[in-house]
């Protein structure tokens, strides 16, 4: 069950997460949850590059069954 709690955020900030949101196809809220996840993922992880890791986070969030499978570069035909 997810659950609801209102914060209080800059303007400024609220009408980029809004425009990113709609590029992004998320609702707003889901724009600052995901920043949320990379940013934390980031400071736990401060060796790794941002991108990498946001891009870790969507290859996470893929379902299985829509994957592609890893395949080598020695081992493709």
């Amino acid at each position: 069950m997810t659950t609801s709690t209102s914060i209080r955020i800059d303007q400024q900030f609220y009408d980029q997460a809004r425009n990113e949101a709609l590029a992004e196809h998320r609702t707003i809220a889901g724009q600052v949850e995901y920043w949320a996840r990379v940013g934390r993922a980031a400071l736990d992880n401060p060796d790794l590059p941002v991108s990498f890791v946001a891009e870790t986070l969507a290859s996470m969030a893929e379902p299985r069954e829509e994957a592609t499978a890893f395949v080598p570069r020695s081992h493709r035909a």
